[in-house]
């Protein structure tokens, strides 16, 4: 009998002791203990591939009828040569520094799959008039570009946007003055060795644009012009310094800015060396390749 009890209280201590050791381990950590888990985006689903952001935000401007066909251009060629892969946008949310999060029933303050900046190496700018842009927005461009060393590209409308923004003018290189009806027009390639340059016709048709400030003589370095020497005397009457040019490229800060005017109907997007000619613009504003882009005139 007194070795049954004895069993029996040995037994019962054991189960004991296996009960705490059971809730010892299913207890949580101590907070301290819990590692931190940081928030993850989504995965990217391009990665190691270059990403352009399309804009197209026309909300406060001119209507292209060629945007949309310009946007699915840019796009197709990326995805035809394999050097980018773009976003295509007609609103600007993108354009920022600021994590991106939901609003609405479902959404409100969630973290959802919409990219700022950081996810960008350059912007192609499609759209025109004053744009939605916010003050901060505005930095974050400028900074995008100017201080993180990334590209922009401004396609035939970006000459007609934000005219009461000074910095953006400064930044592309000049504001449009006015414009020519679209026609056959002569052209100059004034740097057949930027990419994509040399064997541009010196006859095209299209809407051709001629600048005023902050844009003078000289300032960016210029790729494609009108051929002043064969434009009419009343055509020369909008800039008697016959400096009209049509492409050019420039460094800003740190990165790189290429504007383009081609674009005003469809039909140029369809034209191989319109097409050529922007695909190199779009590698050389990623960095993909490079080219001299010293200004026309070297300040003294």
């Amino acid at each position: 009998m007194k070795t049954s009890i004895l069993a029996r209280f040995a037994l019962a201590s054991a189960m004991a002791v296996l009960i705490v050791g059971f809730a010892h381990a299913q207890a949580p950590a101590p907070a301290s203990a819990v590692p931190a888990v940081r928030p993850q985006g989504p995965p990217d689903p391009y990665e190691g591939r270059k990403k352009l952001l399309v804009v197209a935000d026309v909300q406060t401007g001119f209507h292209h009828n060629s945007i949309s066909h310009a946007m699915a251009t840019i796009e197709q060629m990326g995805r035809e040569s394999g050097f980018y892969v773009a976003f295509l946008r007609t609103d600007s949310q993108l354009i920022t520094s600021e994590p991106i999060v939901g609003t609405g029933a479902r959404y409100d303050g969630r973290q959802i799959n919409a990219r700022n900046l950081d996810y960008f190496d350059a912007i192609f700018f499609l759209g025109s008039g004053e744009g939605t842009l916010t003050d901060q927005q505005k930095a974050d461009l400028l900074a995008f570009v100017h201080d993180d060393g990334k590209g922009f590209i401004g396609g035939h409308a970006s000459t007609v946007a934000f005219y009461n923004w000074p910095e953006y003018g400064e930044m592309i290189g000049g504001f449009m003055d006015g414009e020519f009806p679209v026609q056959p027009m002569p052209l100059i390639v004034e740097d057949p060795d930027f990419p994509g340059a040399r064997e541009f016709p010196t006859t095209f048709t299209d809407q051709y644009q001629f600048l005023k400030a902050p844009y003078d003589t000289g300032d960016v370095h210029t790729i494609l012009r009108l051929d002043p020497a064969r434009l009419t005397a009343e055509q020369l009457t909008r800039r008697p310094d016959g400096d009209f040019p049509v492409v050019w490229a420039r460094n800003y800060g740190r990165g790189r800015v290429y504007i383009s005017t081609f674009g005003h109907l469809d039909d140029p997007w369809d034209q191989p060396a319109v097409r050529e000619l922007y695909l190199e613009g779009i590698k050389w504003a990623l960095g993909l390749t490079d080219a001299d882009v010293t200004p026309d005139i070297q300040p003294q």
